[in-house]
């Protein structure tokens, strides 16, 4: 059964089914990436073109991974050395590389809404690696993957996201998708980093740590994204880890085990102390093995529609 939507800009809206077929589908591909010989030609003859406009690390090395890992012949665009420099618009850069007879596009940008646009100008497959502070759905999707293997099922979970949720594409694409899967969902975080839509579409609420660890399951902790703030929400790193960071001393009053997960890089011994990110209970290297078979199974469910 094919997803519905032709691209993956985003996981709202996305039907519970789809969610379903990705994260299932994923479980082969996890297979495959425990055998000797890690490829299969499932996307063989397809071209696929890596189009990030922000730094990235683990998401592109995992898309690209992922897309070797399928046959697919891969082209990794640096907008640094590109005509993007000389004035060219994102329309005209993307056009000139369709013209190129490419498949499929996995972008990451500093805009909302640019994979969105995107797949309005061009006709090749479009998957958003991240767009600005909206959507980021295959980190999302691994995260739900990552809590399924670790513990059987979605639904029912406390999932509790913490940290930077105003600025966060990662925050958003969680709480779409965990929402769809059956979890209950809450944040915590400054009130000045937690957007006021949050309260309306049924989230709950933390401003005090303690509280939310005691009421969570998992603590799927952000890191704080200085890079997208144009002002200061909170007086100093120094404060907000004293009120928020996720630390064992704060675990162990809780006295129960909490899943820890983290889409990194991580701040060490800001939002997350060292011990608890390298602790037994901690998906965090888990989350990055488990992205690679995520994004395989979203290119390959996109790249054979019919």
């Amino acid at each position: 059964m094919p997803l519905l939507s032709r691209h993956l800009l985003g996981l709202e809206g996305v039907p519970k089914d789809d969610i379903q077929l990705i994260l299932d589908t994923a479980t082969s591909f996890r297979e495959v990436l425990e055998r000797p010989i890690k490829k299969v030609p499932t996307l063989q003859g397809k071209t696929i073109v890596n189009l990030f406009f922000e730094s990235s690390t683990r998401t592109r090395i995992s898309f690209e991974l992922a897309e070797r890992r399928l046959s697919a012949d891969v082209v990794n665009f640096s907008a640094d050395m590109s005509s993007l420099k000389k004035g060219e618009t994102l329309k005209d850069t993307a056009r000139n590389i369709e013209a190129m007879k490419i498949d499929m596009v996995v972008m990451r940008h500093a805009a909302s809404g640019a994979a969105v646009f995107l797949s309005k100008v061009i006709n090749a497959i479009i998957i958003n690696a991240g767009d600005g502070a909206h959507e980021h759905p295959t980190q999302a999707l691994l995260d739900m993957y990552s809590i399924r293997e670790k513990h059987g099922t979605i639904q029912g979970l406390k999932v509790c996201i913490v940290g930077d949720i105003s600025h966060s594409r990662v925050a958003l694409s969680n709480i779409y998708g965990l929402k769809t899967m059956g979890a209950r969902i809450a944040v915590c975080g400054p009130k000045t980093l937690i957007p006021r839509f949050i309260e309306q579409i049924g989230i709950e609420i933390f401003n005090n740590i303690d509280d939310a660890i005691k009421w969570s399951d998992i603590l799927n902790v952000l890191r704080i994204q200085l890079e997208r703030q144009d002002r200061a929400f909170f007086p100093s790193l120094m404060e907000y880890r004293k009120y928020f960071a996720v630390t064992r001393e704060r675990l162990d009053k809780a006295d129960k085990v909490i899943t820890i997960m983290h889409p990194g890089p991580i701040n060490r011994d800001v939002e997350l102390s060292a011990d608890v990110a390298d602790s037994a209970h901690s998906l965090i290297l888990q989350q990055v093995l488990n992205g690679v078979a995520i994004r395989m199974a979203v290119l390959y469910l996109l790249g054979t529609r019919s």
